[in-house]
């Protein structure tokens, strides 16, 4: 999808408070000036055309002005053009009293208001009759003024006081910059998309525009339909933006030009490095004139360029030869300091590389365990690319292989660490290697039979009983990760401590926590698996981080996320959620990143939010398809296609599903990734086949012995209108399992079942305290029509009036009760089952082999459906029960 062919238009967006303000200033009659104040390219010329735009909606009559530096040598340079032609400015005091009788009219009653770009250059003449037009209440002002810019005595004058309102504009924060990014594009862009954005233009308005019609032009920024996401590495220039940036640099002295290139190559640099390169005084100039920023890191000053794009403009005019000078320069410099400091082994091997292509084996490979501790895993492969083939070692390659597994490409991983395996100098490296070629398999590639293939083959080969221990912990969490759960897995992991004492391997214990806590989840018994999960995120936190390929702490709170959402506790799995997010943020732990993003659209699903859960599961999908992850991209796939379905829109559904027949299924929260389906028979009216798809589901939830998806699955049954043959089923289920939800969920079947009002009304309640928000508006829109059909209309209107709010959440959701409980209160349960078919367009002879009842009495049923509905023939159904034929 091409941004351009929407018709891109740049919003104004992310500044709500402050529009809030101006709209309550302007209101007070003794507020006279509007004053916008920040730094160049925040946004402050586009804040007050917003504000002038408002004024003139609101009856005044608007003018506005630009001062420059030229105009201000010209007298009244920069308002010249507002002044009326009769007015004879030889006499500037009758002048300045003409002036305000034109602008107020004949009958002095038209109000202006006058807006002033860069204020700071007004001239003193301009100033001077603005004031005299503001102390006459002719006129109001709207200005800007760039931060730290000089401002004259006659300007002072005339924005002192309290008649001024001023709002000083900072850089847009993430949440800002992402309203913005999404108003432009029109549509949900992807976190990592908004974090780059931001992280490159640093809030500034101005270059967050340019990079972003950039990105737009260059097809580097584009939709999959669902999501906006951004390229790797696609943030091209444009000719305006090198224009600003360029203006920028222009300021520095040329003596200052190198410590900026400098910056541009190998910040931060030290304090003292940088006091090599330059003059004390001219850092302080640097600085001053906004170039640098100084940074105190404990007891050492670093200094870095002001912002990131400086940086960006400067490589790209920088010829090799100058690098390649600077960088060895800088390479000579910290070692000559000792090369002490813990970063400085990355740094320096990075730098070589840079400069000659080469660098010293073992200080690339201990660069590449630093880089491998932040995460930074295209970083550790390109430094270990550099390594020559004579130097590798099992470490190295054990390190290689974890981080082309992490980002996604698995058959070199598995290349890599059989080549680690061959240099496996016992059964703990050989077990190690193990480790990570099934989750390669498992959790990239989504080959599980092969990952457990791999994991036999060395146990077979294991001699010592601990490291057989090891190979069961991973086979166990391999099974019940997969959705294979036998008792004797469960036995492997019951004895699990979340504070790993006596573990042998690291990785393997953080991965069998993991998978624990999974299983203690969908087992039902929510609560411990919450509990476990995070004594397992807190032990996590205290492992050393050398301990090469375990999981980041965060990844513990997958689990807790899951659990939490599934007792009932939304609003803390989504906490949860946000913590793994934001532990992933800026690296290249994608693997994580989009299951917690997985798990968070889980979540806005049984929040019933679901066009929030779909725009989650869209990103889970965009990120898993960059890096080829299997699971995570199937099980997305089957969240997106629910909610596209229950949203309406069947066409992405269709989409989705046919996509992932074309992957095996990962096999957990068994069941689920048939919804998809299910809601795209029911959004076509087909509710039958619907709740056959969903009992299939069933089995498969209980054949995996997952009670929190069998309970989700068979809710799904009686909210199609088979409650009556679930209810029983999830009484008991809702007995086994942790939380209010289950409970809610049982008795909401119930209720359904026994079309019992009252019984209605109350899980409506309970699931509205949840924050199940479709589900209470389902619930209560069934206690409408049951009421209704009770003849009771005053409660009917209080839970149609609850259904309603409840439904605010849940925009664009199309449901069976949600849309139909209300037009069919009148009908029987079989009638509305043989209106809902047909409106779908099921032939009759079709109603009747699917409920196993005759033509004539399906015939019947609908002759009167049609009666009790005011209708008179099957083509209108459709429109009356809001289905989608």
């Amino acid at each position: 999808m091409n941004a351009q062919k929407q018709g891109f238009q740049w919003p104004l967006a992310g500044r709500k408070d402050e529009l809030q303000r101006i709209s309550q200033a302007w209101q007070n009659q003794r507020t006279k000036v509007l004053l916008l104040t920040g730094p160049a390219g925040v946004g402050k010329s586009r804040l007050a055309d917003e504000c002038l735009t408002q004024a003139v909606r609101g009856g005044w009559r608007g003018a506005r002005a630009t001062a420059t530096a030229a105009a201000a040598a010209v007298p009244l340079g920069a308002i010249a053009h507002l002044l009326p032609p009769s007015v004879d400015m030889s006499d500037p005091v009758r002048a300045f009293s003409q002036v305000a009788a034109v602008l107020a009219g004949p009958q002095r009653n038209l109000r202006w208001a006058i807006l002033v770009d860069d204020l700071h250059l007004l001239d003193t003449s301009s100033a001077v009759l603005l004031r005299q037009l503001l102390d006459s209440d002719g006129i109001r002002l709207i200005a800007t003024i760039r931060s730290g810019e000089p401002v004259g005595e006659a300007v002072q004058a005339l924005t002192g006081g309290d008649r001024s309102y001023r709002i000083d504009l900072g850089a847009f924060d993430q949440r800002q910059t992402e309203e913005v990014l999404q108003a432009a594009l029109s549509g949900p862009i992807g976190q990592r998309t908004v974090h780059t954005f931001w992280a490159a233009s640093r809030g500034n308005a101005l270059y967050l525009r340019e990079m972003v019609q950039g990105a737009v032009a260059a097809s580097t920024l584009s939709s999959d339909g669902e999501i906006w996401e951004l390229a790797k590495g696609g943030l091209p220039s444009t000719p305006r933006l090198v224009e600003l940036i360029g203006s920028r640099l222009a300021g520095a002295e040329a003596e200052d030009r190198e410590l900026l290139e400098l910056l541009a190559l190998c910040e931060p640099l030290s304090l003292e490095d940088a006091a090599t390169v330059v003059h004390p005084q001219s850092l302080t100039n640097l600085e001053s004139t906004g170039l640098i920023q100084m940074r105190q890191d404990r007891r050492r000053t670093t200094v870095a360029l002001a912002h990131p794009l400086y940086g960006e403009a400067l490589r790209a005019d920088m010829p090799a030869l100058r690098r390649r000078e600077l960088i060895l320069a800088q390479v000579k410099r910290t070692k000559a300091h000792g090369a002490r400091r813990r970063e400085d082994s990355l740094r320096l091997a990075t730098w070589e590389l840079a400069a000659s292509g080469t660098a010293d084996p073992q200080l690339l490979v201990r660069a590449a365990i630093l880089a491998s501790h932040s995460h930074d895993y295209e970083q550790v492969i390109t430094l270990l690319e550099g390594l020559p083939d004579d130097a590798h070692t099992y470490e190295s390659h054990l390190l290689n292989g974890n981080a082309l597994l992490q980002v996604g490409r698995w058959e070199a991983a598995d290349t890599v660490l059989a080549r680690a395996e061959a240099l496996a100098g016992g059964e703990a490296q050989k077990v190690a290697v193990t480790l990570h070629r099934t989750w390669s398999l498992f959790w990239v590639a989504g080959r599980t039979e092969a990952a457990l293939q791999v994991n036999a083959a060395s146990y077979q080969k294991a001699a010592d009983a601990k490291w057989q221990r090891v190979l069961k912990l991973n086979e166990a969490s391999l099974l019940i990760l997969s959705g294979n759960v036998p008792k004797q897995d469960h036995a492997v992991l019951s004895d699990l401590d979340a504070h790993f004492a006596g573990e042998p391997s690291i990785p393997a214990w953080s991965m069998a926590a993991l998978a624990k806590a999974h299983l203690l989840g969908q087992t039902g018994r929510l609560n411990e698996a919450v509990s476990f999960g995070q004594q397992a995120y807190s032990a996590h936190r205290d492992i050393d981080e050398t301990a090469l390929g375990s999981l980041i702490p965060a990844a513990q709170l997958v689990a807790v996320s899951y659990a939490l959402a599934d007792v009932g506790q939304l609003d803390k799995s989504r906490q949860a959620t946000d913590i793994i997010l934001a532990a992933t943020e800026g690296t290249d732990n994608a693997l994580t990143w989009t299951w917690a993003s997985y798990f968070r659209g889980r979540t806005e699903w049984l929040a019933g939010d679901i066009a929030v859960a779909r725009g989650w599961f869209a990103q889970t999908i965009a990120r898993s398809r960059a890096h080829r992850y299997v699971p995570s991209l199937f099980r997305a796939l089957a969240g997106l296609a629910a909610c596209a379905a229950v949203l309406g829109d069947l066409e992405a559904s269709a989409s989705a599903i046919e996509e992932m027949a074309g992957y095996s299924p990962m096999g957990s929260h068994a069941g689920e990734e048939y919804l998809g389906q299910a809601w795209l028979y029911a959004a076509h009216g087909d509710i039958g086949q619907a709740r056959a798809t969903l009992f299939v589901a069933v089995e498969k939830a209980k054949l995996a012995g997952d009670i929190t998806s069998e309970i989700i699955l068979l809710t799904d049954i009686a909210r199609l209108g088979g409650a009556k043959e679930v209810t029983e089923r999830l009484a008991a289920l809702a007995d086994a399992c942790d939380g209010a939800f289950a409970r809610a969920r049982a008795r909401f079947a119930t209720a359904l079942a026994a079309d019992d009002a009252s019984q209605l009304q109350a899980v409506a309640d309970e699931l509205q305290v949840i924050g199940a928000n479709l589900l209470a508006a389902e619930a209560a829109n069934a206690a409408a029509a049951a009421w209704q059909r009770a003849g009771n209309a005053r409660r009917a209107t209080a839970a149609a009036n609850q259904a309603a709010a409840c439904a605010i959440n849940c925009k664009g959701a199309h449901t069976l009760l949600l849309n139909a409980a209300q037009a069919t209160a009148a009908l029987t349960h079989r009638e509305r089952e043989v209106a809902l078919l047909a409106a779908a367009g099921t032939a009759s002879k079709e109603i009747a082999e699917i409920l196993h009842l005759s033509v004539r009495t399906v015939d019947n049923h609908l002759q009167h459906a049609y009666s009790k509905l005011g209708i008179t023939a099957r083509r209108e159904l459709a429109a009356v029960l809001g289905i989608r034929s």
